[in-house]
């Protein structure tokens, strides 16, 4: 399909500022192919993002202007972020503390620079902090004129709070860097199992950040019962966090055969080890539309997921779904995936017929630019609610 022309304003293409206010490197590699869909199709792209965040995705190196702007909603910040956006035809936020920057540095200019937001998580929290966090959502999702959520569960979430316009978005996996499965090439796939010490046992993989929603605990739990396999499966995780510490502990007093390999720098090298995997596992207390799940699925490795957020309508019926926090019944699908190869076949090709049915990152970028042409020709009404603070 070929690329679709932005609406030009005022006899100019439109210009649209991307808010970045930290948030998972996950976020940041969308906002980077969005950035670089839209500027290959003529939108003229401003990033206001911490300074780390042009190190790490490199938005001018895809034609994007770059303002470095701290995470903090600072008076000298908002000024920040409140001159980039004064040309702007539409600013587009990711994420909630984003949203909130953005809606603060606007201001009454809302009702001509439309806000658009992308939630792409959400905030697990508990007292105080869920009550503050409901009133953000509450403030930002209200002050946009649309929401976009990652997963149905989150476009629900934004209805509650209140949006005027909450809509399920297209958020495609970056593709760039993904190795070929190891499908028929036993050599390379041994290769790397002989680096991992994984020769001659199954491999077990999951990576992300080592903190208490990654369900790492029940995990460990699960680990137990794959002592009493024969041979003892190998079990990967990938990532770092506030948890190591805890959990090498409990791996060391339990001899659980589970090895923590901390952070992997390159995605490459993460998938690489991914697709060299027997089983992936997510244990997650929540995620939306889980990158790990996506290129497990993608790769042909057969998932045991945990039936949270957005993960059932992401994967279908091509991966093994468990009750978060249930050790036994995550224990038992990955036990019986080990023992059936027959079983993980049929997964593994169900999985790459259900990853050819996402959406691509061209796809991602059609449906952001038609909401943005959408609302860059909307005239005569308010395109938001004010903020208060």
């Amino acid at each position: 399909m070929p690329p679709v022309p932005p609406v030009p304003r005022r006899g100019r293409p439109l210009h649209t500022v991307q808010v970045l206010g930290g948030g998972s490197a996950c976020t940041g590699a969308h906002v980077r192919s969005l950035t670089a869909g839209l500027v290959a199709r003529g939108v003229r792209v401003t990033v206001c993002a911490p300074a780390g965040a042009e190190l790490a995705y490199g938005f001018s190196r895809v034609g994007a202007g770059f303002a470095p702007v701290s995470a903090r909603t600072e008076p000298e910040t908002l000024a920040s972020l409140r001159a980039v956006c004064a040309g702007a035809d539409l600013v587009h936020a990711h994420g909630l503390r984003a949203g909130l920057m953005a809606a603060l540095a606007l201001g009454g200019r809302r009702d001509t620079t439309p806000l658009v937001v992308t939630w792409h998580n959400r905030t697990l929290s508990q007292g105080f902090r869920a009550r503050l966090t409901r009133l953000l959502e509450r403030r930002v999702v209200r002050a946009a004129r649309v929401v976009l959520g990652a997963s149905s569960d989150l476009v629900e979430r934004a209805r509650r709070r209140g949006a005027r316009d909450a809509r399920l978005a297209p958020v495609a996996v970056p593709s760039a860097g993904r190795p070929r499965s190891f499908a028929g090439d036993y050599a390379g796939r041994d290769k790397v199992r002989a680096e991992l010490g994984a020769l001659g046992r199954p491999l077990v993989f999951t990576m992300g950040r080592l903190e208490p929603q990654q369900g790492h605990d029940v995990l460990l739990t699960a680990a137990r019962a794959w002592r009493r396999l024969d041979p003892t499966p190998l079990v990967l995780v990938a990532g770092e966090g506030s948890r190591r510490a805890a959990l090498q502990e409990r791996i060391d007093a339990e001899e659980l055969p589970v090895r923590l390999i901390g952070c992997v720098t390159r995605a490459v090298e993460a998938v690489r080890m991914l697709a060299a995997a027997d089983v992936a596992v997510l244990p997650s207390r929540w995620t939306a539309r889980s990158p790990f799940a996506q290129e497990a699925l993608h790769a042909g490795v057969p998932l045991v997921a945990t039936a949270v957020g957005g993960v059932p309508e992401l994967v279908g019926d091509a991966a093994v779904l468990v009750p978060y926090g249930d050790a036994d019944a995550l224990a038992a699908a990955v036990g019986g995936l080990l023992a059936d190869p027959a079983r993980r076949a049929g997964l593994a090709a169900r999985g790459r017929a259900q990853a050819a049915t996402w959406p691509s990152e061209d796809g991602t970028v059609t449906h952001v630019l038609g909401v943005y042409d959408e609302l860059a020709a909307a005239t005569g009404e308010p395109l938001s609610e004010p903020v208060r603070v």
